[in-house]
Order: C-alpha cells, then sequence, then structure tokens
C-alpha cells in the first residue's frame, strides 16, 4: 500500500492505494480510502498518521509532528508500510542550506504594490531576451539587503530565495546587459517612474527640494564623454567624483535624479532640473527650495520666468551662501539692531531686497557659540604669531650682537641653536596656511608682499562676521507663506541631506568602480529606485508608530528562511520557518501580506 494524490479538476486528493496482480498476473492499483482534499488536511492527516505508527510500532513521539510538514512524512509511512516483512525502514532526509526570504519577499511585495513591475510590460517591447526588469529588481533590492557590486549580486544571490526568479541561472553579463537596456530606455523608464509617483504627489501643492552632492569614483582611466572629473568633493577634498542632484517632496519621496560631470558648477543645473520636474508632475503650484550653494543671480532670473503647465509662475525658497552676506550688510545692520541684538530667542524678520522677499532668522545661542569659537582661533593664530616673531627677533638680535662683540684671541665663543632657523618667509606661508585653514582669511590678513612677517585684523570685517552671526538668509518669491512658514519649508530640506546618507551608507552608492558612462547612469538609477523604496518603507513604518528604521526591519524580516528538504529521494519539499509576532507586525505596518510559498507536494 502507499499513498497517491490524484487530481479531479483544480483539486488535488489524497488516497491509500493497493497495489495487486489480477488473476491472469496483470499488476493494478485500487483505491482503498480517499483521505480527503489536499488542501484541507490538516489535523485529520496526522491522526491518520499516528494511527498507523501505533499500528507498526512505531514511537508514539512521531505523532507531534505539526501539520506543516506532515505532507513530507507520507512518503516515509508509506516506506514502513510497504515493506514485506513490515520491518520499519528509516527515511534518509537530506536538508539544503536555508535561504533568507523574509527581506527579499517584502521588498518584492513593495516593488508590485508601487508599480514597478510595469517596467516588465516596457522591456518586453524591445529586442532583449532576458527579463531586464527581473534582473533590475534583483540589483535593486541587493542595494537594500546587502549592497555589493555586480560581481557581489551573484553571491548574495547564493544566500536568498527571490520569488518568481531562478537565481541560478543568473550570470554577470545579464546583470551587466540589463544595465545597459536601461541606459537604453531611459526616457521611457523615467516616464513609468513619474507615472508610479504621480499618484503620491499633491497635485494642489507640491514643495519639492532640490540638493546635489558628490559621489567618489574609482579607477584612473580616460573614457569618451567620461563623467568621472577631479573636483571638490563635500567632504572637502579633491577627487575624482561625479555629481548627483536629487528632487524630492517634504515627505520626503524621491522624485526625480540626475547625474553630471564631477566638475559641474551646482548653480547650472537649478533650472533644467526644475523644468523637467514641472513637466512631469503637473502639479497647480511649486514651490522649489534650493541650499546655499544654488543661489546667482541668473538663477534667480531664470526661476522667475518658468512658467508652469497650468499658467502659474514657479515659487522658490532660496538660502543666501555666506560667500555672499556682504552685499546685505546694509539691509542687516538696521534689521540687527532693531529686532537681533538683544534677543534672547530665535527672531524672524523681513525685508525687500531687488522685489524679492529676504527672509531673515536669527538664533542668539548659535550667534554666541559662532562668535565665541571664532575668537578662540583668533587668539590662537595670535599666540602662534607672536611666538614666531618672538623667535625671529631672537635670530636678528643674536647675528647683530655677533658681528657687534669681540673676541679674545685665547677665548672662542660657540653658542649652540637648536632646531632649524626660522625664516620670514616661512613664518608667513606657515601662518597664511593655517589662517586659511581656520577659514577666517577675511579677517586676519597676512602681508604677502612684505619683506617680513606681518599680518593685521581687519576690524570691519570682524564687524562683519559678527553681525552675521546666527543668521540665515532665504530668499523667495512665495508671497502666502509667512516668515516663520518660510523658516520652516527651508529647515526641511535637512531631509534631503538625510537622503544622501541614505544613498552613501545604507544603499553605499559610491564608491563607483563603473568606468563607462551608461553603466554609471544605470547604477545610479539603480540607487534612486532603491531610495524610492527605503523611503516609502521609512513612511509606512513612521505611520505606523513603529520604533524601527527600515534597515532593522530588514534584519527582522531576514529572519524568516526558506527551507528545502529531500526525503528519501523524492522530489524536494519547501518550507518557510515561522512567522513570529514581530515579523507579522512589521508586515502590517508595511501593508503587506505575510509570506507563502506556492508549493507542489509530491507524496509518492
Amino acid at each position: 500500500m502507499f499513498i497517491k494524490v490524484t487530481r479531479s479538476g483544480p483539486r488535488q486528493y489524497v488516497q491509500l492505494v493497493e497495489a495487486y496482480r489480477d488473476d491472469s498476473g496483470r499488476p493494478k492499483q485500487r483505491t482503498l480510502a480517499t483521505l480527503g482534499r489536499l488542501d484541507q488536511m490538516d489535523s485529520g492527516l496526522e491522526s491518520v498518521i499516528s494511527g498507523l505508527l501505533r499500528v507498526t510500532g512505531q514511537p508514539a513521539g512521531s505523532s507531534a509532528t505539526s501539520p506543516a510538514i506532515a505532507p513530507a512524512i507520507a512518503p516515509a509511512v508509506s516506506c514502513r508500510l510497504s515493506g514485506a516483512s513490515g520491518a520499519a525502514a528509516q527515511p534518509v532526509v537530506h536538508f539544503e542550506s536555508a535561504r533568507d526570504f523574509g527581506d527579499v519577499w517584502a521588498l518584492t511585495q513593495l516593488w508590485n504594490s508601487l508599480g514597478f513591475d510595469r517596467l516588465r510590460t516596457l522591456f518586453r517591447r524591445t529586442r532583449h531576451t532576458i527579463d531586464v526588469e527581473a534582473l533590475i529588481r534583483v540589483m535593486v533590492l541587493n542595494r537594500l539587503c546587502d549592497p555589493d557590486s555586480k560581481l557581489g549580486v551573484l553571491r548574495w544571490l547564493e544566500r536568498v530565495s527571490l520569488p518568481g526568479i531562478m537565481c541560478e541561472s543568473i550570470t554577470h553579463q545579464h546583470l551587466l546587459r540589463a544595465m545597459d537596456a536601461l541606459v537604453d530606455s531611459h526616457e521611457e523608464v523615467e516616464a513609468v517612474l513619474a507615472g508610479l509617483l504621480r499618484p503620491l504627489v499633491d497635485q494642489d501643492l507640491a514643495i519639492v527640494f532640490y540638493d546635489m552632492t558628490t559621489i567618489r569614483a574609482s579607477g584612473l582611466s580616460q573614457e569618451e564623454g567620461d563623467l568621472r572629473h577631479f573636483g571638490m568633493a563635500k567632504e572637502g577634498l579633491i577627487a575624482r567624483q561625479v555629481m548627483l542632484g536629487v528632487v524630492q517632496t517634504a515627505q520626503g519621496l524621491p522624485l526625480y535624479h540626475e547625474v553630471f560631470d564631477g566638475n559641474t558648477a551646482e548653480v547650472t543645473t537649478l533650472k533644467p532640473i526644475i523644468q523637467k520636474i514641472v513637466q512631469r508632475f503637473p502639479v497647480k503650484r511649486v514651490i522649489a527650495v534650493a541650499d546655499r550653494g544654488l543661489l546667482s543671480s541668473d538663477n534667480l532670473a531664470d526661476l522667475q520666468a518658468i512658467t508652469l503647465p497650468g499658467g502659474g509662475q514657479l515659487e522658490f525658497i532660496l538660502a543666501v551662501p555666506g560667500r555672499r552676506y556682504a552685499d546685505f550688510i546694509d539691509l542687516l545692520g538696521p534689521v540687527h539692531a532693531a529686532q537681533c541684538a538683544d534677543a534672547l530667542q530665535e527672531v524672524v524678520s523681513e525685508t525687500r531686497w531687488n522685489d524679492l522677499r529676504l527672509v531673515v532668522a536669527h538664533d542668539p545661542q548659535v550667534a554666541l557659540e559662532a562668535g565665541a569659537k571664532r575668537d578662540r582661533r583668533i587668539e590662537a593664530l595670535e599666540q602662534q604669531a607672536a611666538q614666531w616673531t618672538g623667535k625671529l627677533d631672537a635670530q636678528d638680535s643674536a647675528k647683530r650682537s655677533g658681528k657687534n662683540s669681540k673676541k679674545d684671541s685665547d677665548q672662542v665663543v660657540v653658542k649652540k641653536v637648536r632646531g632649524r632657523k626660522l625664516s620670514d618667509g616661512g613664518a608667513r606661508a606657515r601662518f597664511y596656511h593655517e589662517v586659511c585653514e581656520a577659514h577666517l582669511a577675511r579677517i586676519v590678513k597676512v602681508d604677502l608682499k612684505s619683506e617680513l612677517f606681518s599680518y593685521g585684523i581687519d576690524e570691519r570685517s570682524l564687524a562683519h562676521a559678527r553681525l552675521m552671526d546666527g543668521k540665515l538668509l532665504l530668499v523667495t518669491n512665495v508671497a502666502d507663506l509667512s516668515p516663520e512658514e518660510v523658516v520652516r519649508r527651508y529647515k526641511s530640506l535637512a531631509d534631503i541631506e538625510r537622503g544622501f546618507r541614505v544613498l552613501k551608507s545604507e544603499i553605499e552608492i559610491g564608491p563607483i568602480y563603473h568606468r563607462l558612462p551608461g553603466r554609471i547612469r544605470a547604477h545610479a538609477a539603480i540607487c534612486f529606485m532603491a531610495l524610492i523604496l527605503y523611503r516609502v518603507m521609512r513612511t509606512r513604518l513612521h505611520a505606523s508608530d513603529t520604533a524601527l528604521s527600515p534597515e532593522r526591519a530588514l534584519a527582522q524580516l531576514r529572519r524568516i528562511q526558506h527551507h528545502r528538504i529531500i526525503l528519501n529521494d523524492s522530489q524536494p519539499v519547501a518550507g518557510l520557518s515561522s512567522v513570529t509576532t514581530q515579523h507579522a507586525a512589521i508586515l502590517a505596518a508595511l501593508n503587506i501580506q505575510k509570506p507563502n510559498l506556492d508549493t507542489q507536494l509530491t507524496l509518492l
């Protein structure tokens, strides 16, 4: 006798079958009992297995087997029952290595629910024979789970079980071809991304934040149209890099990105980026918020000339860079004397500049700390200068005394001097370097043309610096926001800086090891898609009052693992580890159903 699974239409039934020979000796089978439908067999199958174990004299503890793995035990029961002498045969069980499943399951469900799976339809119309959408999804999920190089993606695939993807068939060339396909169809891909993001954007009012960052690039080769150039990195170093501009909403949702040459000036990128946002997202009103490095006279004129699809004018809030504070001294003097000089708490005021609103925010505590820090630096520089001046004077004094002194013929005077002698030129160069390192070149003026080491304090520049301490200057054409609301909107720009930190830390967008411009752009696009998933996860976790970050949530879900066993050389049986209460809470917060496997169990 043995267990057999039969099919009737879409349903499967479990039957107890006996093999026998008829009168003519031909082998036949007959059904002794139908145990029920396979998808409805819970505790009933367990009781049958327990009864059979008792009849065959097997240990009663075997009946404690959970219903979830009862189908896997059925072949063992069949093996025990089929022995001619009734002796129990021990099953041969082979366990395959467990694979991470919960995190990639959640991200796959999020990918499909947001509409990224529309890329599958897009790439089906191309000449590519590979599943480009699946390969892009693999690389995006890798950036969130275990970011690595494209070769590292293959090693990661050996440890995970991706729903609907045969990981063993993916090669390094497949990943590179998918990146090339992503670049070849970048306009269509951007249209798909804009379509899935558009429902998440407020159609009545959209406040968009724009900023740029630098991404370190590796390699020394030169390519035609190379994006990698040497420039000043955000870390303050000269490095080979590319520039990345990102636009996001006030809620932290990334809308658009673009890769620029590594030596691109930030001020030249603002207008074309904002124009693309206006075209892709036909909102009624757009307020663009940008940081200090993007303010210029040309930018102000260009932004005021941009018209929205509905006929309205683009509105903006731009911060004034510190290097341009001197242009506002005459305006800020009366404002500081009237509202800021005696303030004990943060104050916000407003004036006019070039027919635009100039919002001035002053924080007295920040001003006090900045002034004290600058005074300490100036004092340290003055002490250093005094030490070098004293040493130079002592050297000059020794030279003069040596020339004028008379020595007896029987006496020789020898004076030992420790260390290298200091020259005026050397002291001047070293002091100027330290002044520049302290960012005080406008206040501490070193005379670079004099033969002797000398410097002075520019009292007017020092007074201007003290006037600017603790102040934030914002230029805007938004008429219906109060000065306090303008400041609050600008301070929300800090969230895009957090997005850059996510790109550089959790997603690890850099350093970039690709050398071809197309591959660099594809790598940035993959990381941008990962950032969208990350921000959506963060928003949903925050809305559900879950005190977990996206990376911690994925780490917890990673404990849901995919297992496969092979019993008696039969077809492998797959299963998942238990979903705990914490896992269920995270999945509920993300609005994702619990993981499941569409597994066909073979019992014969």
